[in-house]
């Protein structure tokens, strides 16, 4: 393909859920054009075509239906449901297209190598969104890590704070609460949060091991009294995870408004609300849902050259941004997701680094810059042609996947487990 301008770059989308729309917004913000959608979701899939003005021959109600459609573009975000991702990738590689491909890569290891064959075999980029690689916070870190400002690198400590009421909205309630409708939590929450650790490190582990479980969020921890949906629930005024106040306290806000509302109801007053929670799988009580997934998991790792990891998910925090010590021969670094606070063993000196972050760290904030600067990095690759401006490849989402799985079979084992996983 000749090279273009990103103004000249057209772009399908496959899922105008919240993900999906976001990248769309940030790619016609900055000059690319959205020529078709596929979207399962009539109202939203109407939305989207009115927001950008996607002609009617160009709107599909399936990805299937948009692939078979030809190659209509030279790029697509595929932003569909866990499971459908490794289809949906391989049909689009296929047809030549460029991929922005949301996290996790598959549910499965075959179907990520499936991916990676296809985007090998047909010579196109694939950046799956492990927006974290791309925030400044993140490349301020990496820089200092590379310039040798704490010697070499022997231990990290990394926290991702779920956050209470969000764990409920999405994994408990939300569409990725059953690892066998989606994926396991460590898959679809923290793989970016492996990867981020992988990328930091330079390499991956040589073993893995795990633990968490599902703790809380299950039937025999319902309080005496609740009843099945919150609406109808004497004990609701005084739960922690009353669907009635986290949706309505998201009214007059527009990111909230945008998430989580937007999730639950396209209806956005008390009303559109109520219904919503009346009939709906967001106002199910918390300990009465189909959810299985771990409510907290810690993952330990050893690197080739002794370096150690550990890694902690938990749902029983404030919704705040990701927190990491990392501990180095010559240093020590702490990182809340803005500030980098370094001190050197060498001066005794102390001192802060501002990366400028100034929303949060979360997917309504766009994490930190990650959003919109990993659309960025990938229009500019496709336009230019140069997929030195994306810093993973296939290969290596595969990689840090592999990890992931690793940790699950550690965690499920209660092993220790090398990685790569044996074929």
């Amino acid at each position: 393909m000749a090279e273009m301008t990103v103004d000249g770059v057209r772009l399908v989308v496959a899922g105008a859920g919240l993900r999906g729309i976001g990248y769309a917004r940030r790619a016609a913000a900055t000059g690319a054009r959205v020529v078709a959608v596929a979207e399962p979701d009539p109202a939203r899939r109407a939305a989207f075509a009115a927001e950008f003005g996607v002609p009617a021959e160009h709107v599909y109600a399936d990805w299937a239906d948009l692939a078979g459609a030809g190659r209509l573009a030279e790029a697509v975000v595929i932003a569909t449901q866990d499971q459908t991702h490794a289809d949906a990738a391989v049909a689009f590689a296929g047809l030549g297209y460029h991929i922005l491909l949301e996290k996790p890569m598959a549910t499965t290891e075959p179907d990520a190598l499936r991916i990676t064959e296809a985007v090998d075999r047909a010579g196109v980029m694939l950046a799956v969104c492990h927006v974290l690689r791309y925030t400044p916070y993140t490349q301020a870190l990496k820089k200092l890590l590379d310039e040798g400002a704490i010697g070499r690198l022997v231990n990290v400590q990394h926290l991702e704070p779920i956050g209470w009421w969000h764990f409920a909205h999405s994994f408990v309630r939300g569409h990725w609460n059953n690892s066998e409708t989606s994926a396991p939590l460590l898959l679809t929450k923290s793989c970016h949060d492996i990867d981020w650790l992988l990328y930091l490190f330079g390499t991956e582990p040589s073993r893995v091991s795990s633990f968490g479980g599902l703790t809380h969020f299950r039937p025999e921890q319902r309080p005496e009294g609740a009843a099945d949906r919150c609406l109808d629930c004497p004990l609701e005024p005084r739960c922690p995870y009353s669907a009635p106040r986290l949706y309505r306290s998201c009214l007059g806000d527009p990111a909230r408004e945008f998430w989580p509302l937007s999730a639950v109801t396209r209806d956005h007053t008390p009303d559109g609300i109520d219904a919503a929670l009346r009939t709906g799988p967001y106002g199910r009580c918390v300990y009465d849902a189909d959810n299985n997934v771990v409510d907290h998991q810690v993952v330990a790792m050893e690197f080739p050259d002794g370096a150690t990891c550990t890694f902690t998910m938990t749902a029983f925090t404030p919704m705040e941004n990701r927190r990491t010590r990392l501990f180095g021969t010559h240093g020590q670094l702490d990182g809340d997701g803005r500030l980098l606070h370094l001190t050197d063993f060498r001066t005794g000196e102390q001192r802060t680094v501002d990366t400028g972050l100034t929303a949060g760290g979360t997917a309504a904030d766009g994490h930190g810059g990650g959003d919109e600067a990993i659309m960025d990095a990938f229009l500019g690759a496709v336009a230019t042609g140069n997929a030195k401006l994306l810093n993973s490849d296939a290969a290596t989402s595969l990689a840090g996947h592999r990890v992931v799985w690793a940790a699950e079979q550690a965690r499920t084992t209660g092993t220790i487990t090398a990685t790569p996983l044996p074929a």
